[in-house]
Parts: C-alpha cells; structure tokens; sequence
C-alpha cells in the first residue's frame, strides 16, 4: 500500500518551482550584465521542480512486506513486527521501536491514503497513546 502526498502540497512545489524559473528568465532577459547571484534563481526553481517529481513519482509511505518506509533520500524503514508504540501527537503519527522512532506528517498525506493509513495501524496489535 502506498500512502500518497496531498494534492496541494505537490502543486505548491510545482508553482513554485516555475515562478522562480520565469523570475530568472525575466531577470537574464532585463540585465545587460547578469550578477552572478541572479543565476541562484534557477538553483531555486530546480530544487523546487525535482522536489515536484520527485514527490509525484514516489509517494510518502510504503507499507508493503511487513515494513513501513519513508519514500525521502534518507527516510527510516521500520519492521511492523517491531513496533512497541504509536503515538498520536498534534495530528501526527509517533512511531517507536526500541531503537528508532518514526514521525509521519499527516498534514501532508492524501485524506483518502490517510484513512487507509489509519486502518493499516489499527490492524497492529500495539500500545497507543
């Protein structure tokens, strides 16, 4: 099961990402002599469009094979059968084992995968708080 990310959390990296494009453009195209700061714009729009493709491409959280994982560079990979507690924090999931804990965001998941979410960690037999 793949959780996805909210809509508007990928849209908001995608305008984004071409505002700061055309803001370069329309800063290459004015100048006769462009600074060399100015070329940090498109650095900017680049993050922010990866950042995009990178989100539609890979959703936030995959629970497939016993495992829940964070789909980021350097996201954790839990064990469900490790799980000891699950937290429920100013609208957030806090996951722990007894060596890593594991926050998920709910603010930016999918209302839709976000209930699935919930039933997934309902179906877990561990202690909630």
């Amino acid at each position: 099961m793949k959780i996805s990310y909210k809509k508007r959390n990928k849209n908001f990296n995608l305008i984004f990402g071409l505002m700061w494009l055309v803001w370069f453009f329309i800063l290459i195209l004015t100048t006769d002599k462009p600074n060399w700061t100015d070329y940090g714009w498109i650095v900017i729009s680049a993050m922010y469009l990866s950042l995009y493709f990178y989100q539609r491409q890979n959703k936030y959280l995959t629970i497939e094979h016993g495992f829940i994982k964070e789909n980021s560079p350097f996201g954790k990979k839990i064990n469900l059968t490790d799980i000891k507690q699950i937290k429920k924090f100013a609208g957030d999931y806090i996951i722990k084992t007894e060596k890593t804990k594991l926050t998920i965001n709910t603010q930016i998941i999918d209302p839709n995968s976000l209930t699935e979410l919930k039933n997934e960690l309902d179906k877990l037999n561990v202690e909630w708080n």
